[in-house]
């Protein structure tokens, strides 16, 4: 694992598509904090985080691990402190939807 830039005193993201182990975020974060970040944060889409991922997540350098709820969250946000759940259910309806009608999709994801 190799960081390129300066994360000293800074908050540094670290964003993915899924975490499922959550061994490579928790590497991340460890790394960023031996770098000098202040505050790391993990931004997930799908967070599976099967296995031990939770107790890797509590015992890791990570601050703060949001996720979607594309995959049920209820006994991971129970378990882990640091997780953070956005729910996207109202979005997915409406993507649903406007397919089901013939309507653009492409609204949803215009912030003007």
């Amino acid at each position: 694992m190799m960081l390129v830039g300066d994360v000293a005193n800074r908050t540094a993201i670290l964003i993915d598509d899924l975490a499922d182990t959550s061994n490579t975020i928790t590497r991340a974060a460890k790394l960023l904090k031996k770098e000098g970040a202040k505050k790391v944060y993990a931004l997930i889409t799908h967070g599976v985080l099967s296995g031990d991922a939770i107790e890797r997540i509590n015992a890791s350098a990570l601050d703060r691990v949001i996720v979607t709820n594309s995959v049920p969250q209820e006994e991971h946000e129970k378990l882990c402190p640091k997780l953070e759940v956005l729910d996207v259910g109202h979005v997915f309806a409406e993507a649903i939807r406007r397919v089901h009608h013939g309507e653009s999709i492409s609204v949803l994801f215009q912030y003007d």
